[in-house]
């Protein structure tokens, strides 16, 4: 087990020197839509890519959900074929949200032999999310 400053600077670490592999300037939060971010996440169990509808008014969210699931079929065949979508997410938190992503499981932050596969993870499916994200952005916008 590690303390929790030393799992901080593991974290840390691997997201710097992927920061360096990956050169990128990721959308992210920069979605120009409040309720719509895309997110990478690495913890001890799992590294995932997601599109994150995060506004607590489920209407809304289902607004967005259903957008993006009208978009299924294209999203599978030429972006992402395993992408997975929940619209009702828990977060650790207890928060619910509605999210589609990839996940990459049994993979481990900590374990720094994991890292190469799950930079490479990452860095190609959110390459992938973004192209389709601008693509289908001003559909999904209005």
């Amino acid at each position: 087990m590690f303390s929790h400053d030393e799992s901080k600077k593991i974290r840390q670490e691997f997201w710097t020197s992927f920061g360096k592999e990956f050169p990128h300037k990721w959308l992210l939060y920069n979605t120009k839509m409040k309720e719509v971010q895309l997110k990478f996440s690495f913890t001890r169990k799992f590294a995932m890519v997601s599109l994150d509808i995060v506004d607590q008014d489920e209407f809304i969210r289902s607004y967005y959900f259903e957008k993006l699931e009208s978009l299924k079929s294209v999203l599978k065949e030429s972006y992402l074929p395993e992408i997975r979508y929940e619209k009702d997410y828990e977060l650790p938190e207890g928060k619910t949200i509605s999210r589609i992503f990839v996940m990459k499981e049994g993979v481990n932050i900590h374990r720094q032999m994991d890292w190469p596969d799950v930079k490479e993870f990452l860095g190609k499916n959110m390459l992938k999310l973004e192209e389709f994200f601008e693509d289908f952005s001003d559909y999904i916008k209005n």
